[in-house]
């Protein structure tokens, strides 16, 4: 292997030659010959890129193996790898080979690898071509995401549980590996929860904090493709929660005008007579709130805040019992594999280890955006101290103010269904742009009832409620598996739209409102 210019950049060429460089050449070999077994690396294409781990230096300053372009992967000798420094240079660079050999050239995915080492703090990344990968994504031509929810291996994704939905963005395709490095780029932004990319009618980028992890997302992701794939097959829909059969040429009523009555069935635009309502359940964010106000001021100020609220309440009953739910969601995690998760010492190891554990914890939560009620339970303390301290002011829509008084003086009762914990909700509503407006709602759910996603949480609401039908039940929220649970379980459900909401698929068949005065 012939070195260039190690020594510039820090690394002498004793260590290009020590022990962490080998080994990880050596299982960039490996891992190609087993991903040749699996059919992703076949025909010199695809690959899988590593840094170099070495727990003295920071990972964004950790060396990075790469495999040359154009070779048969799965002959691959650790010799015959490229060393590069953390920006993306090229440091040693392996010797020529005899004919029938190509002359070395470093992969074409280099600058693709780069970006998911520089803008997701990746520890490996795996480029490959797939069958299920490259199918995937010709099963809706038009389509600009790749969306499953509701299978069993999408808790090996990382920040995804069951019930999650999970979305993949597709890129197109181009002549040359290296021109897609601009909407990768913007598909990484785009997607910040995202940890992998597809690439129409090519295959899938893929990275995880580590090569395991790498690995292990690389092998749900193919099985989820897979399974996608075949429910496509017999036509069924993988993206909803109950697989049913796939719905075709639906079309959506984007502005509906319809007075709700509580004493008889009333006709929509299309002249359908819709069922009589006598009870309205909310979502918040994205529905009554802008999800901005969640993502950009709710949960920062948790994070910011949740050292000091621990140390201030730390002998309290109630956060006691709030590190003791946490404790136990993180064994879970932990069992999982969940990338962020760090066990919560017990009481008898320090104030001061208990709450820097649970602080790493509730970080790595908000990032993920976990639905969870043990971080719930806590934000909604956290969050009490900032309303009371006048640190935060919660924002609703102004067409909410006006439908809550609408409904209200019309005898509908309203409800509020949401992640957050129900005191997290009262505190919402009760400290709002508009004043307290508490007063028009009859009461509030959250996930202690069940997952929002599936459908025997609307029907604990319905029993709960006390109607006579579930279609007396209006449900309205901005996330389409939610609203897709709720229909299955009998009630009525719409869509909102607002601005910065996540986009829906295609033929949804639901309702859409851009205001609740359309409903």
């Amino acid at each position: 292997m012939a070195a260039t210019a190690a020594a510039t950049i820090g690394f002498p060429q004793a260590y290009l030659e020590g022990k962490e460089v080998k080994e990880t050449s050596s299982l960039v070999t490996e891992l190609c010959r087993h991903f040749y077994t699996q059919g992703w690396v076949s025909g010199t294409g695809g690959s899988i890129t590593m840094k170099v781990h070495d727990a003295s230096i920071p990972k964004p300053d950790q060396l990075i193996i790469m495999s040359p372009s154009g070779v048969q992967k799965e002959r691959m000798q650790p010799e015959d790898m490229y060393i590069l420094s953390p920006n993306g240079s090229i440091i040693s660079a392996p010797s020529p080979k005899p004919y029938p050999n190509k002359p070395p050239k470093c992969t074409d995915c280099a600058p693709l690898f780069m970006k998911a080492y520089e803008m997701r703090n990746a520890g490996a990344v795996i480029h490959s071509h797939g069958m299920e990968s490259c199918l995937v994504t010709m099963l809706k031509p038009q389509a600009k995401e790749f969306r499953i929810t509701h299978m069993e291996m999408i808790k090996g994704i990382q920040g995804h549980g069951y019930y999650d939905e999970l979305v993949v963005p597709i890129i197109e395709n181009t002549a040359y590996e290296n021109e897609l490095t601009d909407s990768l780029t913007k598909a990484i932004e785009a997607y910040p929860k995202a940890t992998a990319v597809l690439v129409r009618n090519h295959g899938v980028y893929i990275w995880g904090d580590s090569w395991i992890h790498a690995k292990t997302q690389a092998e749900c992701y193919h099985y989820l493709f897979d399974a996608a794939i075949k429910l496509h097959q017999l036509g069924l829909d993988a993206a909803t929660p109950d697989h049913g059969p796939i719905r075709r040429h639906v079309h959506s009523q984007n502005h509906i005008s319809t007075k709700l009555s509580v004493k008889s069935g009333v006709k929509d635009s299309q002249n359908q007579t819709e069922p009589p309502r006598r009870c309205i359940v909310l979502d918040i964010e994205g529905t009554t709130t802008p999800i901005t106000f969640v993502t950009d001021v709710l949960f920062p100020y948790a994070r910011e805040n949740v050292g000091k609220h621990l140390n201030l309440t730390y002998d309290t009953a109630e956060t006691q019992e709030d590190i003791k739910l946490l404790r136990s969601q993180v064994e879970e995690d932990l069992r999982q594999g969940l990338a962020g998760a760090v066990p919560i010492p017990h009481a008898d190891e320090g104030k001061e280890k208990v709450i820097a554990a649970v602080v790493s914890n509730v970080e790595a939560m908000i990032k993920a955006d976990r639905k969870i009620t043990a971080l719930k339970e806590l934000q909604g303390h956290i969050w009490r101290t900032g309303f009371e301290c006048n640190e935060l002011k919660s924002v609703v829509f102004e067409d909410v103010v006006e439908a809550l008084e609408k409904w209200h003086s019309s005898g509908i009762k309203v409800y509020i269904y949401s992640s957050g914990s129900r005191l997290a909700q009262r505190l919402l509503f009760g400290n709002t742009n508009y004043g307290d407006l508490r007063k028009y709602l009859s009461g509030f759910f959250d996930t202690t009832i069940g997952n929002k996603k599936e459908s025997k949480s609307y029907k604990e609401i319905t029993e709960t409620l006390g109607v006579d039908d579930p279609s007396e039940i209006l449900f309205v929220t901005d996330v389409y598996q939610e609203a897709t649970a709720a229909k299955t379980a009998g009630l009525e459900a719409i869509i909102s739209i607002r601005p910065g909401n996540a986009s829906l698929p295609e033929n949804h068949g639901f309702k859409t409102v851009t205001s609740f005065s359309q409903i």
